[in-house]
């Protein structure tokens, strides 16, 4: 059964992935060389590729939707909504692939979240090198997965 993911929920996700994505309306390619669009949007997206904001935004749920729907797929142990949104987030920026043969999901679904925690930290290579940005964003990411819901 997939979760519900209340409206408060995704409003925290967009939230945090816009804040982190930002939003460009026409294609450019991010540091790993990916033609990009939009909120980050990646699929199907080529150069010189235009689009407005209603499109950007539209894309945006769409992918989200599908991120939601990897981590629910994926993680096999019960989370908070913090854990959630962390997760998706982490997810909607790496990709569903790296994510399923990642330690930080072997680690969560073993029941090991103090591990799990901690594998937020290893996804801040870019090209092979460590990227500042990315790193702020996975000690943003880890500190909501690690913060409880009231």
């Amino acid at each position: 059964m997939l979760r519900q993911v209340s409206p408060e929920l995704v409003q925290t996700l967009a939230k945090l992935i816009h804040g982190e994505e930002g939003c460009k309306l026409t294609a450019y390619q991010d540091q790993g060389g990916v033609w990009t669009i939009g909120w980050g949007h990646t699929q199907g997206v080529t150069e010189g590729m235009v689009i407005n904001q209603q499109q950007a935004d539209l894309l945006f749920q769409e992918d989200l939707h599908d991120v939601e729907g990897y981590v629910q797929y994926y993680v096999k142990v019960p989370l908070n909504d913090n854990q959630f949104a962390a997760l998706t987030s982490l997810v909607y920026n790496i990709g569903a692939g790296n994510f399923s043969r990642s330690t930080l999901l072997k680690d969560l679904n073993n029941g090991d979240f103090t591990d799990a925690s901690s594998q937020f930290l290893v996804w801040d290579i870019v090209n092979g090198e460590k990227n500042a940005g990315l790193l702020a964003r996975r000690k943003v990411e880890q500190t909501l997965f690690n913060t409880a819901v009231e």
